[in-house]
């Protein structure tokens, strides 16, 4: 038996940031991980992340530079098989079971995706969104010419959008919730491409015998069943399902941790400390395991609860691991704000914004805003002469690289990063577009009321292909993706600090200067 002082299960977010933090502290570390290649989820992930201001898969990147450069042990296609008394560990490795021992043992295995029954289900073409975007994101294929996508939350927003980008086009987004699930600024960006929402839908039939060929829809009671008579078939050769995760708590039932259904941490999960320690002394949970949240909060709870295993082993003193802890919680707390925090799973109450703006019902029931009601928003319908932002994030979530991307301090959001962000009218905007690259919503646009006589600029984010070109004509979409008025492509910038999102220019009537949001080329 081979014996570590730490065994991390799981090389995700949560469990390589738990295994960095315990390295750094000194500890004799190995981290097990069931696939043939480390970083979990992140390595799927081309979007940026709202409050680690960086793409998914770059952030991989960066933590197994990190974990490698200290020497970080991890052993790769290797699946945890139980976990025992005195937290002895078995291990299956090339076909052979080996057995560990650790004096702590942090379980990071994170979460399934959930799936949901109905005729034809099992038709190949039906797909989770995780294997949606491997196929994309890793193998470079496309799942599909014509999507229907399942679920309105933040992964069935970020993957559409992802499909988009890969080429697919996607035919619906439907949820049986009255309501959009995920960030407001997901669904705007997508609804602005054209794309429809059918909330209070949900799919009863896959069409098809050896492959998808089509997906009938239904709308649903207050009872969340198909109303009869409501049928809609819709033309798609792929049905992509993202309704939610579920955490992958296995391993701590099977050594014996206390568990509870939550509903709002996703299902069962381990009852644990303040400091992420199950009832098993020494045996730890961290990320999703533990309750489902995003990335960023993964990896401050994995470096949250190393340090804990890392004070209770002799490698830090009270006082250090406090000051360490504190510095955690306060990052956590952060996060765990505003109207998507965790603990407001499930409600669907919310009227207002902290701020005290009325929240946009046709945002929640379509996936945009109308001019209306962005001119309760001051950064949504402000307006100066020259060129100004404009900042069409109207909800209370857990982002800010708008603020640090301006460097004359025209945005602000402050130390609460769930604020809404706020336009500083004493500052002059250059007009460089950082601010628009840099938001993780796509929700910021630059407007010149004042470019040529009789026309306005409107800039705007495009992460699409191929890339428009100066001169180019077309059409420009408003927030329903419906063409509006004639637009010209006048300008495009693209650099490296931009991290991959073109800030592209477009030139239109000024009548259409607050309706005017993406551009489709001339076919």
């Amino acid at each position: 038996m081979k014996r570590h002082e730490l065994i991390v299960i799981g090389a995700g977010p949560a469990g390589l940031s738990a295994a960095i933090e315990a390295k750094k502290n000194g500890m004799d570390v190995i981290v097990f991980d069931e696939n043939q290649r480390p970083g979990g989820q992140l390595f799927k992930q081309i979007h940026k992340e709202h409050h680690a201001k960086t793409r998914g898969f770059i952030i991989g990147q960066q933590l197994l530079k990190e974990a490698e450069d200290l020497g970080v042990r991890v052993e790769l296609d290797s699946t945890v098989m139980g976990i025992y008394e005195n937290k002895e560990v078995t291990v299956k490795q090339n076909g052979e079971v080996h057995h560990y021992k650790g004096d702590a043992i942090i379980i990071a295995t994170g979460a399934a995706e959930n799936m949901i029954p109905f005729k034809g289900w099992n038709i190949p073409g039906v797909i989770g969104a995780g294997a949606a975007q491997t196929m994309m994101n890793i193998q470079g294929v496309q799942p599909g010419s014509k999507i229907l996508m399942v679920g309105s939350g933040n992964v069935g927003l970020v993957v559409s959008f992802q499909l988009l980008q890969a080429g697919c086009e996607v035919a619906a987004i439907i949820d049986a919730a009255p309501r959009v699930g995920g960030y407001g600024v997901h669904a705007a960006k997508l609804a602005r491409t054209g794309v429809p929402f059918y909330l209070s839908h949900t799919v009863v039939e896959a069409k098809g015998t050896d492959r998808v060929t089509g997906a009938v829809i239904a709308q649903v009671d207050e009872h969340f069943q198909p109303i009869p008579g409501t049928e809609k078939e819709l033309d798609v050769d792929t049905i992509c399902i993202a309704v939610g995760l579920t955490p992958m708590s296995q391993l701590a039932s099977n050594a014996t941790c206390d568990m509870e259904l939550i509903p709002q941490k996703g299902g069962h999960v381990a009852l644990l400390s303040e400091y992420g320690e199950t009832s098993v002394e020494g045996i730890y949970c961290a990320g999703d395991v533990a309750g489902i949240e995003e990335a960023s909060s993964a990896m401050i709870q994995g470096r949250s609860v190393a340090s804990h295993v890392s004070m209770k082993a002799g490698y830090l003193t009270e006082d250090e691991f406090e000051s360490k802890y504190q510095g955690y919680q306060e990052a956590l707390g952060q996060l765990r704000q505003g109207m998507f925090a965790p603990k407001n799973k499930g409600r669907n109450d919310f009227t207002e914004t902290d701020e005290g703006y009325p929240i946009s019902k046709t945002l929640l029931a379509h996936g945009y805003m109308t001019e209306e009601e962005l001119s309760k928003f001051p950064a949504a319908s402000y307006q100066k002469a020259g060129i100004h932002p404009v900042i069409e994030c109207t909800q209370n979530i857990p982002c800010n690289p708008c603020q640090d991307a301006c460097h004359f301090g025209c945005i602000k959001v402050g130390e609460n990063i769930t604020r809404l962000p706020a336009i500083d009218e004493e500052k002059k905007c250059t007009g460089c577009g950082l601010c628009v690259a840099s938001c993780s919503g796509q929700a910021i646009f630059l407007v010149d009321e004042t470019y040529e006589e009789g026309f306005a600029s409107v800039t705007f984010p495009y992460e699409f292909l191929p890339m428009p070109k100066i001169g180019d004509k077309g059409k420009a979409l408003d927030r329903q993706g419906k063409p509006v008025c004639d637009a010209e492509i006048v300008g495009i910038k693209k650099t490296p600090i931009m991290d991959k999102t073109a800030v592209v220019t477009m030139k239109v009537p000024l009548e259409y200067v607050h309706a005017a949001r993406f551009y489709r080329a001339e076919v």
